[in-house]
């Protein structure tokens, strides 16, 4: 596929938005991520409360499995949301669309804090909440790849890795405001008042966020490489079907990687603290703040490799952070598993590290592979996919490996199977870091 070289005219690949015009479009982006990822996985720091509120109490469990069920029904919702939002995107602009997707994804977060428990209504509470998770996942399915395209597009060819992986690491700032949220709430109300009224105040606190959010996107401008694609009148007229056979190379690999990086993260975000408190009986604070310290670990990390991706590449860096994780994976489980906090802290960190250093070239690496007018629409579907089946599933799975097998290093040795598997795929992956954004067949 040939790439466009010439800077003259319309068809010139962009060489990046203003520094001040820049800074706009960061923190946009990066407020974007914190306030879909504190909604998302809130949710998950309140799963043992949600269990016993909106699940019969019989079987702890079942109930802890029911909850965890019904957070993966979000991820299943990502596959609809995914095609949305990113024919949305890629047809009408980048703008428009993450205004909505943060829109969404605020009213079904407050839409939890204010439902009726199962001793109120019943079974309609549990239906009433898959609901709320299913506009959850909806909208969760556009925010990633929508901002990180969007900052991808605006940025300096040589510096679009730090300046998309500064952006996606808000991903782990969401999560560390949703655990000191929910630890604030349960230590400074009790376990009584906690669970009479208190686990609603971190899904209210989603309304300001997102108000926030709306009005800093709404003073951002369209990304220039859209902007010149559609001014060539070209767009994404074809079905979606003909296109994803038309990039069936790059939507493998987007959905191999991306099922590295949802398995990772939402087993670190959404499910570490609640194996810390059932399995380990760590309390619950000392779960949350170890959480805390290793999202704050991988968001430095995600910095790291983007800025590494930009020096030597997006292909060296994702091979070593996966090998590292390979590595780390299981000693980390053992680590954490000892029952304290120290302990807990340091295994938490290993694993953060090592997936932080994956995460962070991985966004850009994917948005690379695709030309301008069908970058969302590929990279969406492909990217949810994969978080459906690998995130969506993982504290679930995770959840049921430990109770079927009574081993504590069950969900470990399961990922590092799924990591095994995809490294065969990663080594074929194309080099992209010099790659145009623009296309020929964007301008043509």
């Amino acid at each position: 596929m040939a790439y466009v070289d010439s800077i003259t005219d319309v068809r010139a690949q962009p060489s990046g938005t203003d520094e001040h015009a820049m800074r706009k479009v960061v923190v946009s982006a990066a407020l974007g991520q914190f306030v879909e990822w504190y909604d998302f996985v809130v949710y998950a720091y309140s799963a043992t409360m949600l269990a016993k509120l909106f699940f019969p109490h019989s079987d702890p469990v079942a109930a802890l499995l029911s909850t965890f069920a019904v957070y993966a029904v979000g991820f299943v919702m990502r596959l609809f949301g995914g095609y949305v939002f990113g024919r949305l995107g890629d047809r009408y602009g980048r703008k428009s669309t993450l205004a909505a997707i943060i829109l969404i994804m605020g009213v079904s977060t407050v839409g939890i804090g204010l439902l009726p428990t199962y001793e109120q209504i019943g079974v309609f509470a549990p239906v009433l909440l898959v609901v709320c998770r299913l506009l959850q996942g909806l909208s969760a399915a556009g925010e990633a790849t929508g901002s990180n395209s969007f900052v991808a597009e605006h940025a300096p060819a040589r510096r679009r890795g730090i300046a998309v992986a500064f952006t996606y690491s808000f991903a782990n700032v969401g999560p560390i405001a949703a655990a000191l949220v929910v630890l604030a709430v349960t230590s400074g109300l009790g376990p009584e008042r906690y669970a009479s009224w208190g686990w609603r105040i971190p899904f209210l606190m989603g309304a300001p966020f997102a108000l926030v959010g709306i009005y800093i996107r709404a003073k951002v401008g369209e990304s220039p490489a859209f902007e010149a694609m559609k001014a060539t009148k070209r767009g994404a007229p074809e079905p979606i079907l003909m296109t994803l056979k038309r990039y069936r190379s790059e939507v493998l690999f987007t959905f191999v990687l991306s099922a590295l990086s949802s398995l990772g993260f939402y087993t670190l975000a959404g499910y570490f603290v609640t194996y810390l408190m059932t399995t380990t009986k760590l309390s619950t604070n000392d779960a949350l703040i170890s959480n805390c310290v290793a999202l704050v670990s991988a968001f430095l990390a995600m910095n790291l490799g983007g800025y590494l991706s930009d020096r030597f590449g997006r292909k060296p860096v994702l091979l070593g952070a996966l090998v590292l994780s390979i590595i780390t994976l299981i000693p980390g489980y053992m680590l954490a598993g000892r029952g304290d906090l120290a302990a807990a802290i340091l295994g938490q960190g290993m694993i953060a590290i090592a997936g932080g250093l994956f995460w962070g070239p991985l966004p850009i690496a994917l948005l690379e592979l695709f030309p301008t007018r069908v970058r969302l629409s590929c990279a969406s579907i492909s990217v949810n996919a994969a978080y459906a089946l690998f995130g969506g599933t993982a504290p679930f799975l995770s959840t049921y490996l430990l109770a079927l097998t009574h081993n504590r290093l069950a969900p470990a040795y399961y990922a590092v199977g799924i990591f095994l598997v995809a490294f065969l795929f990663i080594v074929r992956i194309p080099e992209t870091y010099r790659r145009p954004l623009l296309q020929e067949g964007d301008l043509s």
